[in-house]
């Protein structure tokens, strides 16, 4: 008897328990999309036999289907890939407070341009290291491309703490702003790849949570810097720590099966996804890893092919996704947020512990949901936000425009309607809520959801292209922000935020699919475009 691909024995069990035990396992309907797709799909011929071995695991390890690998496996690979995480949150923090010591001691102060070319060099310098992350992590593993971009980092940040001159500032900010370019990307391949899928979302959003901390602890060892001549050099030396244990603990981590798997390298693959899994879910997983196999896996991929290929509908969704993300304004927040709180009578110390303890409470929180009520309700939580009670099903819910309001917000504060001290709550109620929402959703779902959506044989060049994109958006969000701050004013900027957040929930309604609880390959298999 045979269903879908799937050989059963007609001794093994009758039609009515077989059909019992599929329904009961939730496997039925995945039996016959299988069957569907593999009519357009070409497997190697080395795993023909392992696509057929799935009778095997209904005969002898059915319970394996109904069981999830334990996450211990692969947790602590996972927690050495987020030091990526924390070291990119780190260096966008690390010269805030020092800026100004950074200046007198090395003879440009008062010379705003070259103020900003020390914050705006590692942000060009990250848009071209994005660029070449993509080939980079498929051309040596994405172990080794942890590997290679800690060593700009480590290089970088030692000349930043021995800079005499404003050249070589610029130049060891360059050099980390290479490595956090490659570093990123590589991270959320690496924990889509290693991870489970029913924890996947979670260790998503520990990159989140990394970030927040690096930014925290880069103002927190900042704040001595007005007291201690010369204490910014420490905060450059610090980030070296971190660096330098990236690159030796990848040395220990498990490298990803779908690397392996698409360099032909069936055994060594096998190998990490017991590591990663246990060994009861090994065959099952090498199963998965086979049904997405086109046969295409050798052929290069080029921009072109991302752009107008078969595949450039989920690249374009990655990208927008990315520019919308930025174009909502929350790094013009962040910019703003010190200028509220001074004009209040706080201090700017006082003001980024508020945004801080905003944006770690809602990567918390993203943490603790984003496997529960997934991606896409999300990423309308955190562009729109509820105010309806929490029910059973998420996806019937009303929304409001959360973010949008938090902008709202701060249009009304700066309108001059409310009163100087209302204004003062509004503006501030109105930020740290914005950042918030935005840590929930639209900050860690983008970097989690597009190592899902990407096919295998294009996922590391399309999240470098769309890293690259992020980059391009917040440079210039950066760039343009106060000049048009003074320009239109906070109330007509602000509103153009709120209509991007708008336009985010719409594109987020029309294009993106949920991906929770589903493996890569079913992931893949739903997407895939038809020949």
């Amino acid at each position: 008897m045979k269903v879908g691909v799937f050989q059963i024995p007609p001794h093994y069990i009758t039609d009515s328990e077989r059909n019992k035990h599929l329904l009961s396992c939730g496997m039925w309907g995945h039996l016959r999309a299988s069957s569907s797709m593999y009519k357009r799909m070409t497997s190697r011929d080395s795993m023909n036999s392992d696509v057929e071995a799935d009778s095997d695991l209904l005969q002898n390890g059915v319970e394996q289907e109904l069981t999830n690998p334990s996450w211990k496996y692969s947790c602590p690979h996972v927690l050495m890939a987020t030091i990526v995480a924390f070291l990119f949150g780190y260096h966008l923090g690390v010269v805030n407070e020092p800026l100004e010591s950074i200046s007198v001691d090395l003879g440009f102060s008062g010379d705003t341009l070259a103020e900003g070319l020390v914050v705006s060099t590692l942000l060009g310098a990250a848009f071209a290291g994005s660029l070449i992350s993509g080939w980079i992590a498929d051309g040596v593993g994405r172990r080794r491309a942890f590997q290679l971009c800690s060593l700009p980092m480590l290089m970088g940040a030692s000349l930043c703490a021995t800079a005499t001159t404003q050249a070589s500032m610029l130049t060891g900010r360059f050099l980390v702003g290479l490595g956090l370019g490659v570093g990123p990307p590589v991270a959320s391949l690496y924990v889509a790849e290693v991870s489970p899928a029913h924890v996947r979302g979670t260790y998503g959003s520990l990159i989140q949570i990394a970030t927040c901390l690096g930014l925290m602890a880069a103002l927190v060892i900042g704040i001595p810097v007005e007291n201690i001549v010369g204490w910014w050099r420490v905060c450059f030396w610090v980030s070296t720590i971190p660096a330098a244990i990236l690159a030796i603990a990848m040395m220990f981590c498990a490298e990803s099966p779908h690397w392996l798997y698409k360099q032909g390298r069936l055994a060594d693959a096998e190998v990490q996804l017991e590591r990663l899994l246990g060994s009861s879910h090994v065959k099952s997983a090498m199963v998965e890893l086979s049904k997405s196999d086109r046969g295409d896996e050798s052929e290069s991929v080029k921009i072109s092919e991302l752009l107008y290929g078969r595949h450039s509908r989920v690249v374009f969704i990655g990208a927008t996704l990315f520019a919308l993300q930025q174009l909502s304004g929350i790094n013009a927040v962040f910019y703003f947020s010190s200028t509220v709180f001074r004009r209040a009578g706080v201090s700017s110390n006082l003001a980024n512990v508020f945004v801080g303890i905003a944006n770690l409470t809602g990567s918390v929180v993203a943490l603790l949901l984003m496997d529960k009520l997934g991606r896409k309700v999300l990423l309308h939580w955190s562009f729109f936000g509820m105010v309806t009670y929490l029910t059973e099903d998420f996806e019937k819910r009303d929304f409001i425009n959360s973010q949008a309001l938090a902008m709202a917000l701060q249009v009304f504060a700066s309108s001059g309607v409310a009163s100087n001290y209302g204004a003062f709550y509004f503006s501030v109620g109105g930020m740290l809520l914005f950042v918030w929402t935005f840590a929930v959703g639209a900050g860690p779902v983008p970097g989690l959801l597009l190592p899902e959506i990407f096919p295998s044989r294009i996922r590391a060049k399309a999240m470098a292209f769309c890293m690259s994109v992020h980059w391009v958006v917040n440079f210039f969000v950066g760039l343009m922000f106060l000049r048009l701050l003074d320009q239109l004013g906070p109330q007509l900027l602000y509103s153009i935020f709120g209509t991007f957040c708008v336009m985010a929930v719409v594109f987020v309604k029309r294009n993106v699919m949920e991906t929770k609880g589903k493996s890569l390959q079913e992931i893949e298999i739903a997407l895939l475009p038809q020949e």
